[in-house]
């Protein structure tokens, strides 16, 4: 059975990050880290969080053709590194959490990939969760309660969509959706 390109995508503040660290938990998965050009938060550690990475270096990157894909996000250049990723899809399956405009770049290149879209069990919840977690002004939380809206108007284009209301009930979806994947 051929490791799968597993992409999972929903607006800030909808749990991504809980639900993959779930599943790496209790899967065989590994995790794609993303290079971007934004500074660390707290916490945050090169090569595990991100791979922080200069403009310029992203630059060369996209030059060389060294991304699966790439954007511009929240004035800060994201990327999926193309080597990092295909080391790893040699023993594992992996996951990628990624911004839709990215996942879709993955979905045209690699047609066999799964995206899922994980949303939010509605607007209210969202911002809720975005305040609680106390990392950003209001400004940038207005900014991501916006975006939310062009980034659901893409849900179509996934395989499949999984509300995020109970976490639980998320992740053993998102479990059983790929493994019915990798059985077709």
């Amino acid at each position: 059975m051929k490791n799968k390109l597993i992409v999972l995508s929903g607006p800030s503040g909808v749990g991504k990050g809980t639900i993959v660290n779930r599943l790496l938990q209790k899967g065989n998965f590994a995790l794609s880290v993303s290079c971007t050009t934004r500074a660390p938060r707290e916490g945050e550690v090169d090569g595990v969080s991100y791979f922080f990475i200069s403009k310029q270096k992203f630059a060369d990157m996209i030059e060389e053709g060294g991304f699966l894909e790439y954007s511009n996000h929240f004035e800060n250049f994201y990327g999926t590194p193309k080597k990092f990723v295909e080391d790893r899809l040699k023993e594992k399956d992996v996951i990628l959490e990624i911004e839709v405009d990215g996942a879709l770049q993955i979905k045209k290149a690699h047609p066999e990939a799964l995206l899922i879209m994980i949303l939010p069990p509605d607007e209210n919840e969202l911002r809720s969760r975005l305040i609680k977690r106390g990392s950003e002004s209001q400004e940038k939380i207005e900014s991501r309660i916006k975006r939310m809206d062009y980034e659901l108007s893409k849900k179509q284009f996934y395989d499949y969509t999984v509300i995020n209301d109970d976490l639980s009930a998320a992740v053993a979806e998102i479990e059983s959706i790929i493994k019915k994947s990798k059985s077709n």
